[in-house]
């Protein structure tokens, strides 16, 4: 399917202005990007976002952007992002708490420029709290959100998925939606606070809520249904039977389990060693790809342990294009959001590094000749 045009988009002639860099910040714009609003990533003179380092990572977060040069301590270029902030909708900054009042681009600075302005700030730990000024990134926020995976004595495994980024940037672009909804009514954008910790936290409702109350959570782990699974041809099987009994039952009969086909779950869970060791003799004696047809066949939630080189190769993947190619070729990740029946993707490349300094600073002082210093009310 093609994307939308842009004037169809959701957030059409919506202008978004970023000062934030690495990862979290920039996935909320890639979000924002993708939904049709116009994102200005501010840059530092020379070197950039340092993620410009790891070209692939930054391509990843920031195609369909536009890139400026500015040097927010020099005092004509500062005044130059004063006039920007003056005519968007929405500014994203990830500085640790209390840089942008320091440099003259606090929240109240900004809400007395441009009232209606969206100001919402992504840290570590949030603008207030004993951790406020601690320096953290993923890693250091995943220990302390108790998301690490502990077995005992055993060194913890380094997670694949740098979760407390994710989840800062897509409550990020959250925020904005927010505070775009908001303003429509008030007429003033408001300041929003993201904490990466605090989104972590949020990921993790279920188990800390039952931790506050002193209650155990009763991991789905512990269901032999639940787990993952070796075959013969030692590749793995996911298996994600929640306590459902009906798909345990219809796993007894692809396994030829009779036995254990009336088998309850609060039973599974008091013999679940005894029944995982059966259960896993059996997915022994034949190949993955046996397994995932019968399973997927019967109804089952299983799926084969793939790479992300398989991920890619994926033939859902591809047909629900999730994987869309730009200009130049390269291949990226699309926005997740299906708006009626049209995909949602990027409009444009990944910017070079100051790439559109001199097209957006003509835009500013074309606005500010028209007398539009403001954003256009959406």
């Amino acid at each position: 399917m093609n994307a939308p045009t842009t004037s169809s988009l959701p957030l059409a002639g919506i202008r978004i202005v970023s000062v934030a860099e690495q990862f979290p910040g920039p996935y909320a714009t890639l979000i924002l990007g993708d939904l049709g609003a116009e994102v200005i990533q501010v840059e530092r003179p020379g070197y950039g976002d340092p993620s410009r380092a790891f070209e692939n990572l930054y391509a990843a977060l920031n195609r369909g952007k536009r890139s400026i040069v500015l040097d927010l301590k020099d005092p004509e270029q500062s005044q130059t992002f004063r006039d920007l902030i003056a005519q968007s909708d929405a500014l994203i900054e990830g500085f640790r708490p209390g840089v942008m009042d320091r440099l003259g681009f606090g929240a109240q600075d900004m809400a007395a420029a441009n009232p209606r302005l969206v100001y919402v700030s992504i840290s570590g730990f949030g603008q207030d709290g004993p951790y406020r000024d601690r320096p953290a990134h993923d890693l250091t926020l995943q220990g302390l959100a108790g998301l690490i995976p502990r077995d005992g004595d055993a060194t913890p495994t380094v997670p694949q998925l740098t979760l407390a980024d994710v989840s800062a940037g897509t409550f990020g672009a959250l925020a904005v939606l927010a505070g775009l909804a908001s303003r429509s009514g008030t007429g003033r954008g408001g300041r929003w606070d993201v904490s990466m910790f605090d989104s972590l936290l949020s990921l993790g409702t279920v188990p800390l809520a039952l931790g506050a109350a002193g209650l155990d959570a009763g991991g789905l782990g512990e269901d032999p249904g639940y787990g993952c699974y070796r075959a013969s041809d030692d590749r793995w099987l996911a298996m994600s039977i929640a306590f459902e009994d009906h798909f345990w039952h219809a796993l007894c009969g692809v396994l030829e389990l009779p036995d254990l086909a009336g088998v309850g779950s609060g039973e599974r869970l008091r013999r679940r060693e005894e029944i995982r060791a059966t259960v896993g003799s059996v997915i022994a004696t034949a190949p993955a790809g046996h397994w995932d047809a019968r399973f997927a066949a019967a109804g089952i939630p299983c799926g084969i342990v793939q790479s992300m080189p398989e991920v890619a190769r994926d033939p859902h993947v591809a047909a629900r294009d999730v994987l869309t190619p730009l200009d130049d070729g390269s291949l990226v990740v699309r926005q997740p959001l299906v708006v009626d029946g049209q995909r949602l993707g990027p409009r444009r490349g990944v910017p070079r590094l100051g790439e559109h300094t001199d097209e957006v600073l003509a835009e500013i002082v074309a606005r500010r000749m028209s007398g539009q210093d403001a954003p256009p009310t959406p």
